[in-house]
């Protein structure tokens, strides 16, 4: 409701614009009122694999601002999926129960997609995501007020702490990228001495043998190295090397492409032998992940489907993993023996033990 006020009244003026409704903002104003914060444009220059307890692709959005700012966001499908059940459930005339709601017809989100190649998916939401984000920042000005709508298109702390990679989409069609291959020199290349086998999970994470020489190419954190042995180059934790040659001083901590690694041992137990593995996962140390999301990780480590995830207890038991909850104490009671148990710093504080679903003689059990 607007107050008919004389204009020339400083205080009553203030008051007006104070409480004037979304409606009178849709009717009376026009673009140039809008803050210079709000995001006006958005568009996907790249997408980007997250290797964390579960794969995925997020988006790499380049978003451009009605005051001339740009930077980079990154957002998965689900955060578009969930952002527009929000909006439609605020503003979708179909939903709009409420009188004198203001209400606006949505763009189509294309659809949730359950089979087939998880790149192949994200490659080919691309165009319909432009699209959807297009219409959405072409909606009335008083809609690209909604705090839910700006909230997705801000750029977070986690957002700008990120280094965007290739932007294939942002580069012109003439552009040629060239692959460097590093030159070896035995005497004046960085490298080191492998001191354990270390035994990669995925492409990314090197195989390592005691004895080897691998040459150091950069620090990706504090904990873990890039480098190359046996024509293969990738990540390894720098724990399971001795350094004789360190790498330059320029080579600081946190360089490489802006991921944080983590270190995850598990282990196999089957009748015929113990399999160890240290998984590197893209995930903060203080990350706890979901029941269902280690599951799914396990299977893909060891290719056993017919598994049960376990911790042991303070007395050394085994402990059968069901549930989320379960995931908590877990971490919890690892957590309370971190004093006695020394590990790398760059390794979970608990460790899976993993089963199979039908072998219940690991547990100390009496029927």
């Amino acid at each position: 409701m607007v107050i008919n006020e004389d204009p020339g009244r400083g205080s009553s003026a203030a008051q007006t614009v104070k409480i004037m409704s979304l409606q009178q903002l849709r009717d009376e104003s026009d673009f140039d009122q809008l803050p210079h914060n709000v995001a006006v444009t958005a568009t996907i220059a790249d997408i980007e694999e997250k290797k964390g307890f579960i794969d995925y692709y997020r988006f790499v959005i380049e978003v451009k601002t009605k005051g001339g700012s740009k930077y980079f966001i990154y957002r998965r499908y689900r955060e578009f999926f969930t952002l527009h059940q929000t909006l439609e459930s605020k503003y979708s005339p179909e939903e709009s129960d409420r009188q004198g709601q203001n209400t606006c017809p949505l763009p189509p989100l294309p659809g949730k997609v359950f089979l087939g190649n998880k790149r192949e998916i994200a490659e080919g939401r691309i165009p319909e995501l432009n699209t959807y984000m297009k219409r959405l920042l072409g909606l009335p000005a008083w809609f690209l007020l909604d705090d839910t709508l700006r909230m997705f298109f801000y750029q977070t702390d986690q957002d700008s702490q990120q280094q965007p990679r290739a932007l294939r989409r942002l580069r012109p069609q003439t552009r040629k990228v060239k692959t460097i291959k590093p030159k070896m020199d035995l005497f004046s290349s960085p490298r080191a001495e492998v001191m354990f086998d270390f035994r990669g999970n995925g492409k990314e994470e090197l195989n390592l043998k005691k004895g080897e020489v691998i040459f150091l190419l950069q620090r990706v954190n504090a904990d873990w190295l890039e480098g190359t042995v046996n024509n293969q180059t990738g990540i390894f934790p720098q724990s399971f090397v001795k350094i004789i040659k360190p790498l330059p001083d320029s080579n600081t901590e946190g360089e490489g492409e802006g991921h944080t690694y983590s270190c995850l041992r598990c282990f196999l137990l089957t009748p015929s032998g113990v399999d160890t593995r240290d998984v590197c996962v893209e995930e903060e140390l203080t990350t706890q992940p979901t029941y269902k999301d280690l599951l799914f990780h396990m299977r893909n480590v060891f290719k056993v489907n017919d598994i049960a995830l376990n911790y042991r207890d303070m007395e050394g038991d085994l402990i059968r993993v069901v549930d989320d909850e379960d995931i908590q104490l877990m971490i919890k009671e690892s957590r309370g023996q971190e004093s006695k148990i020394k590990r790398p710093v760059n390794q979970f504080p608990w460790e899976l033990y993993v089963t199979l679903a039908s072998d219940f003689s690991v547990y100390n059990t009496e029927l």
